[in-house]
């Protein structure tokens, strides 16, 4: 069966068919890293990563690179406000990204381009497109996008440019009375005092936010990728400017397909520091295994807005649990089954489970659907659960499992994990160990290290109180 995914740029599902035949070129728009992910960031984390998953499974070798955003005006700010540098405080998070993404099960990419790292290539690519007319610097050395020149601006938005002018009195911003149209836009910047910047032709400076992602994914992927991704509040401006740009230089198509997905809302109002709904990545595995967020964003389609609230997480942590717990009984009859081969019921039965495949297939080929596929699952763990029982052998519970842990993978869940203790549980341990001591009963605060210490937490006592840390 061929698959189809949604192409934002033509507004309707599309076959997919890749440019080089066995390999997927994939790019997705990363992170800020200027704070913790939100778990607004987790959902196009997890959402691609399923997606390369799955075109892995389907036996294409793809090519992932997700970048992160290393220099931005919030990580100056940030880095002023803890007199700190900027590339301290991307470092910083860029780890505690990569320890989020662990927890979701998220795989790290072919590439994790820094955009300091790539600043290089960036100035070429704007030295192309001045040289080619699509570009200006102005008398303070910034540089500007000619976006009139660009044939098709605004495709990927389906925005024209008439009504992009008419609106654009609203998005005015400094430094207008140097640009030739209020449309275009930075290319490059000047620098500020006490800003990161390198040395450029125009100026000394850095760049703008697009051109970043145009560079990172020209000289990883090519000058045409098949799939570019992002979360849909990037369609406008970041992509239709990416588009732009990269076309503008090379001289071809840049993306065959544009897959964004939906907002993530929180008790059905849009997530806002100001409105005390915002919530981080770290902030959800204190109270729930990231493996339940990651399960609880499959649960809906991709392009579907997702509505994050505790009664969601609840059924999503019941679901999970669902599956875990057949897996667990799909294991024990591994070990307690008849020896010897298939019976024929057995036979018959695994084509069944066969079709919960089939089924898992048909959904995720259609743009990805993860919330049929999970529903395929679903159909598989009830068929395990009444058709795999003691008299069964270990051959039927060993293929049923097979299954299972395949389509599973797929989705990234993790069937057999470790009791992980949340750090509030630690905490509370600890706190019950310190009164221990305090009443002098020593027998029990020792029993309450060894505890943690089964559980891989490792204490040390310190003049500045406890510390701990997983082992």
């Amino acid at each position: 069966m061929t698959m189809k995914v949604y192409n934002t740029l033509s507004k309707r599902k599309e076959e997919f068919t890749p440019l080089e035949e066995g390999v997927v070129k994939m790019y997705v728009c990363g992170p800020t890293v200027y704070n913790l992910i939100h778990i607004g960031n987790a959902r196009p984390m997890i959402v691609f990563d399923t997606v390369r998953r799955y075109l892995e499974y389907r036996g294409y070798r793809v090519e992932y690179v997700s970048n992160f955003t290393d220099v931005d005006d919030k990580i100056i700010a940030k880095a002023v406000e803890e007199g700190s540098t900027a590339e301290e405080i991307a470092q910083r998070y860029i780890a505690e990204c990569k320890k989020d993404m662990e927890g979701m099960n998220v795989r790290p990419a072919t590439k994790h381009p820094l955009a300091t790292q790539e600043i290089g290539g960036m100035i070429e690519m704007i030295r192309t497109l001045i040289d080619k007319g699509f570009a200006y610097p102005s008398s303070d050395g910034t540089v500007y996008f000619r976006v009139k020149k660009c044939a098709g601006y605004g495709k990927l938005s389906h925005k024209n440019l008439d009504d992009l002018q008419s609106g654009f009195r609203s998005l005015q911003v400094s430094g207008e009375g140097q640009k030739e149209d209020p449309l275009d836009f930075v290319l490059w910047k000047p620098k500020k005092e006490g800003e990161p910047s390198w040395p450029a032709p125009w100026c000394d400076g850095r760049p703008g936010w697009h051109i970043e992602c145009s560079v990172m994914a020209k000289k990883y992927l090519g000058d045409q990728i098949d799939i570019h991704a992002g979360g849909e509040d990037l369609i406008f401006p970041h992509h239709e400017n990416e588009i732009a740009q990269s076309e503008c230089c090379n001289g071809k198509p840049f993306a065959r397909y544009w897959m964004h997905n939906a907002f993530l809302n929180i008790d059905n109002r849009k997530m806002s520091k100001s409105l005390g709904n915002f919530f981080t990545v770290r902030e959800v595995a204190q109270e729930y295994d990231l493996q339940v967020l990651r399960f609880f964003m499959l649960s809906a389609h991709y392009r579907s807005p997702l509505n994050f609230s505790r009664d969601l997480m609840t059924a999503a942590k019941n679901g999970l649990e669902r599956i875990r717990t057949a897996a667990e009984h799909l294991r024990l009859m591994k070990d307690q089954g008849a020896d010897g081969p298939l019976t024929k019921e057995e036979e018959n039965a695994l084509e069944q489970a066969e079709g919960f495949t089939r089924k898992f297939q048909e959904a995720m080929d259609d743009d990805l659907n993860t919330a049929d596929g999970i529903a395929a699952v679903f159909e598989l763990v009830k068929f395990s659960n009444t058709q795999v029982t003691e008299g069964s052998t270990k051959l039927f519970a060993e293929k049923t499992y097979a299954v299972l842990e395949t389509l599973t993978q797929i989705l990234g869940l993790i069937l057999e994990v470790k009791e992980e203790i949340l750090d509030q549980e630690i905490e509370d341990m600890i706190a019950q160990r310190q009164a221990a001591r305090k009443a002098k009963d020593f027998q029990k605060a020792d029993e309450i290290r060894d505890a943690l210490l089964e559980k891989g937490i490792l204490l040390e006592d310190t003049r500045e109180g406890v510390k701990w840390k997983r082992v």
